[in-house]
């Protein structure tokens, strides 16, 4: 391939995509880094790097190693695996030797953020052509799903340092039209308590364990068939996790037990609560208003991308096996069931997720199929839906508030007609089996 071979091949419009994509990727990453330093903390870029010496997290990184390996033999995943481990024994004897303090549960991760990056450094220097941009691929990816979570990371801290007022009264208000959901599954998990509560703690903190799951699954042929599928839910995954922050700026709200009841994970409290009354007793009708909270609890409820992430897991977990349909169904309805009885998120949440992610995700599908009529109707329409949602729980929760029986009603069938033309509209896109050869008729007996 000459010279202007690649550059024609550059120019195609999927290359110059991805490209602008990653630009705008490393511009992101460096606006985060900036913003954190500005808080006094460290950036994206600075955990990343800091993961290479000091102990991080060894959750992102193995699962990133383990998405990275879909790319090698069976007998590379092995040694990968081997050498990753080796190296955490390393460190963690080094660390024992010098007594160097760890934070907790942060005693492995750096020896495959190594083998990583290793890997990296192999395909730079001792592949070529297709084998090299297969490794690269996979490198990128299991480093994108770090990044992904140190840069969602600072953009919760980011929340909670910029939007000092947050919409809670607004959204609470709204939640009446749906018979505040949050106040009836909080008493629920509160009556299964422990077991209900330990069950739906354990979903809710190992969304991400599930999601890797399935893309490992999706991905299992990659490195027979020396290539990746077209779309898969790491896509998927990472989008949301980019675009959902932003309408937290946009629309900053903490949660019903924050904002009326006593806080959780060590943020929030009563003092800054606007009343305790979550989970026994839902909030009076009234005016809403703006009101402040602490800087330290993140507004991360509109939408609920935990409920992005789950229908997502749920949507790419259709064309699985028996088990791993089974999980996915499992997975979104305690992920639905955990958001709502821990006090993490009101109704009208759950709702914006999911029209949030079907849109993206047919969004993402189109971009594969290509824009034609039918997916440029389905994205308009789900993101017209979207942004009527927010307007209304902004601009009409009293109104919602005393006509349940009303906008209820509309607001499931409003996400209701996102997911009927999401599936009327994606089944098409479907790639249709070939018919079966027909048999020769068989010579008539004479």
């Amino acid at each position: 391939m000459d010279g202007r071979t690649k550059f024609a091949a550059w120019r195609q419009p999927r290359s110059m995509l991805w490209a602008a994509a990653g630009v705008a990727a490393l511009g992101l990453l460096v606006a985060l880094e900036v913003a954190a330093r500005r808080y006094g903390l460290p950036g994206p870029i600075t955990n990343q790097v800091q993961g290479v010496i000091f102990a991080p997290k060894a959750g992102p990184l193995y699962a990133g190693l383990a998405l990275m390996m879909v790319v090698l033999t069976w007998r590379q995943r092995f040694i990968a695996a081997g050498v990753a481990i080796g190296i955490d024994v390393v460190f963690f004897l080094v660390r024992w030797a010098v007594g160097a303090r760890t934070p907790d549960g942060h005693f492995f991760g750096s020896g495959a953020l190594w083998v990583m990056l290793g890997c990296a450094v192999i395909a730079v220097t001792r592949r070529t052509g297709r084998d090299r941009v297969l490794l690269l691929k996979g490198v990128g990816l299991g480093l994108l799903l770090v990044a992904a979570r140190k840069t969602g990371d600072t953009w919760l801290l980011i929340t909670a340092k910029t939007r000092p007022l947050v919409l809670d009264p607004y959204v609470a208000a709204a939640d009446h039209a749906l018979g505040n959901p949050s106040w009836l599954v909080g008493r629920m998990v509160k009556a299964t308590d422990p077991i209900g509560t330990h069950l739906l703690e354990l979903v809710y903190a190992q969304l991400a364990v599930a999601a890797v799951v399935v893309v490992l699954y999706q991905l299992r042929n990659v490195a027979a068939e020396r290539r990746f599928p077209r779309h898969h839910l790491l896509r998927t995954f990472l989008v949301i996790g980019l675009l959902g922050p932003g309408i937290y700026m946009l629309f900053p709200v903490v949660g019903p037990v924050f904002a009326y009841g006593p806080g959780a994970s060590g943020t929030g409290g009563v003092q800054w609560a606007v009343a305790n009354l979550w989970p026994d007793t839902p909030p009076p009708i009234s005016t809403p208003h703006p009101v402040p909270y602490d800087s330290i609890t993140p507004r991360n409820c509109m939408p609920s991308l935990h409920t992005a992430w789950a229908t997502a897991i749920f949507i790419h977990s259709r064309k699985g096996p028996r088990m791993l349909r089974c999980a996915g169904v499992f997975w979104l309805i305690a992920t639905l069931t955990a958001t709502l009885g821990f006090g993490y998120h009101y109704g009208v949440d759950l709702i914006a997720g999911v029209v949030f992610t079907l849109t993206i995700e047919a969004a993402l599908r189109a971009l594969d199929h290509g824009w034609d009529r039918s997916a440029t109707q389905l994205v308009a329409y789900g993101t017209t839906v979207f942004a009527a949602l927010l307007l209304s729980y902004r601009y009409l929760p009293t109104d919602m508030a005393e006509h349940p029986y009303l906008f209820g009603p509309l607001l499931v069938l409003a996400m209701g007609s996102v997911i009927y033309g999401y599936v009327r509209t994606t089944r098409v896109w479907e790639p249709k089996a070939a018919p079966a050869a027909q048999r020769d008729p068989q010579p008539e007996l004479v």
